[in-house]
């Protein structure tokens, strides 16, 4: 199986559109030899990651949620807080979401490179 890198550059680019780009392109849905039980998906590398832009009142409103395991262990993140902190994260944890939920979406995941 041939694994060609994809350069993305994230300049500009709204964070969902740019994300269901590289998730397409890590499953391998872009082939003609895709095979939804079978990781032939490509790498890709996103450069200028923290130019990318959120449409909307995202950066107020969005909130990513963790459990610790303990009681009442609820954390809340703010996507403006994880944008200052973080951007490569934030660009990580919304292609993981569209990723299928099975287990070749950390394998996936591993081929994606961010700058």
């Amino acid at each position: 199986m041939e694994r060609t890198t994809h350069q993305i550059d994230a300049d500009g680019k709204i964070l969902g559109r740019l994300a269901s780009q590289i998730a397409v392109l890590l499953q391998g849905k872009n082939k003609v030899s895709y095979q939804a039980h079978t990781d032939c998906g490509d790498i890709v590398e996103v450069s200028n990651i923290s130019k990318f832009k959120v449409s909307g009142k995202k950066l107020e409103d969005k909130v990513y949620y963790r459990n610790t395991g303990y009681p009442s262990g609820i954390r809340t993140t703010k996507l403006s807080d994880l944008m200052e902190n973080n951007p490569g994260e934030a660009l990580r944890k919304t292609i993981y979401n569209m990723l299928p939920k099975n287990r070749l979406r950390n394998n996936m995941l591993k081929r994606l490179i961010i700058k």
